[in-house]
């Protein structure tokens, strides 16, 4: 087992990281950049190195800053959390070069996975089903034409090493087309300086369903059941809950098994996630598959009662997996804490908290770095807490949640908690009806 663990993240993960390694006997090392010299992270690690300023180019992003951090302090292994570098394939071959181990996937399974045109095609030799599309990368502009002649419009572009939901156009019709290839291939390039661009079909009414998985350096793999995340915004994921309203015992049996064998097919050693997209008459489709933690991890934990920063660790170390493959025994669902002003278009709202109060009682988790007098820097991601919620069924977690919600008072910011609480009482999120566009017309 690791002596001593470096985690190259900053807020709640980091914080969380730091928790399960104080547990199983294992130093840590807090990284951070100026902004985050009052963090949490940077209290409670056994050492802190301050690796840059403020922007994150200059401190998280800085791979020879965050080496320079383990080789003084002596880590002998890396936990990249989510985000950041954590499916950076050259963070993972250098630290493998410095003989630091990467807590996470190698960097074959990086690129192999985080190009989606190659996942695509790995998954679709692995038989795992795929959205009809172009064979890897469109070539032009009357390819992409092509193409989408074949499958049959709406289409949807997508840049191959996109995320974030940045790099991504719908097209309704074939007179779109070029003003949307166009567009799409621009952002690609300013934001991941590639500018490859695929086709998929683009599935109406799709719920977001991802299974989370675990394989070892042995071949094993499981899964621990679903998560759904259809609830979201410009692609980015608001509430996350497990079991999915919308799931049977036939299509977990399913997707589960599509997801190890995804797991399988590029030998993946650690926890990762293989995401799904479910149309309405519960037909799935791989979407992609992510290489680390998810910050919806939470949930799962709860309802399999299993830390899976944990197994993260014991698997780098070497360990097996269990095998077992997991069933929800309770009910979960996490809103995810933002600093930001739903009533003004989600705008960040970053700045100082004067005043803080968590909810608690049974079945109430929440994972946060933040706390009254802490200053929200305005560098980085808006998220400052998860408020987890646990109960014995979807109807009472949803009860449960609501009085949570209510009793979590964070003052001298905007914060997402009042939209949350309304989403809380829409009859369709209570009835479980909803997909991905399901915050196109909700009124908050």
């Amino acid at each position: 087992m690791f002596k001593k663990i470096l985690i190259a993240n900053r807020g709640e993960i980091a914080l969380r990281v730091i928790r399960t390694c104080k547990e199983m006997g294992i130093k840590t090392v807090a990284v951070y950049s100026t902004a985050d010299k009052d963090s949490l992270p940077v209290r409670f690690a056994d050492e802190a190195v301050c690796i840059g300023p403020p922007p994150s180019t200059d401190s998280y992003l800085s791979i020879p800053n965050i080496i320079a951090a383990a080789e003084i302090t002596n880590a002998d292994a890396i936990h990249p959390g989510y985000g950041f570098l954590s499916e950076n394939s050259k963070f993972s071959r250098v630290c493998q070069e410095h003989n630091i181990k990467f807590i996470g996937a190698s960097p074959e399974q990086i690129d192999g996975m985080g190009d989606k045109a190659n996942a695509k095609a790995t998954m679709i030799a692995a038989g795992v089903p795929c959205i009809p599309g172009s064979d890897g990368l469109l070539k032009d502009l009357n390819d992409a034409k092509k193409v989408a002649k074949t499958i049959k419009y709406p289409v949807i572009l997508k840049a191959t090493a996109g995320g974030g939901g940045k790099g991504m156009r719908i097209v309704w019709k074939e007179e779109d087309m070029e003003a949307a290839w166009d567009s799409t291939r621009a952002e690609a390039k300013a934001a991941f300086a590639n500018d490859g661009i695929y086709m998929e079909k683009f599935i109406e009414e799709p719920r977001h369903i991802e299974i989370q998985i675990a394989g070892d350096q042995y071949g094993n793999a499981c899964h621990m059941s679903e998560r759904d995340c259809s609830i979201q915004r410009r692609h980015q994921k608001l509430v996350e809950e497990t079991p999915s309203p919308f799931m049977t015992k036939e299509l977990r049996k399913k997707m589960g098994a599509a997801a190890i064998k995804a797991t399988k097919a590029v030998n993946y050693e650690g926890v990762g996630t293989v995401e799904f997209l479910v149309d309405k008459n519960r037909d799935f489709y791989f979407m992609e598959m992510n290489t680390r933690i998810q910050v919806e991890h939470t949930i799962t934990e709860e309802v399999i009662n299993f830390d899976l920063i944990k197994e993260q660790i014991k698997i780098a170390a070497g360990d097996k997996i269990s095998g077992k493959n997991y069933e929800p025994q309770l009910h979960a669902i996490q809103c995810r804490i933002n600093a930001e002003d739903p009533q003004n278009d989600f705008r960040p709202s970053p700045g100082t908290i004067t005043s803080y109060h968590s909810p608690g009682g049974h079945g109430i988790r929440i994972d946060t770095h933040v706390y009254a007098g802490y200053s929200i820097p305005p560098n980085y991601d808006s998220m400052i807490a998860k408020l987890i919620v646990v109960a014995q069924t979807r109807e009472e977690a949803i009860t449960k949640m609501k009085r949570a919600l209510g009793e979590y008072i964070i003052e001298g910011i905007k914060t997402t908690i009042p939209f949350h609480i309304k989403l809380m009482e829409d009859e369709s999120f209570n009835k479980g009806v909803f997909t991905t566009k399901f915050m196109e017309t909700f009124e908050y």
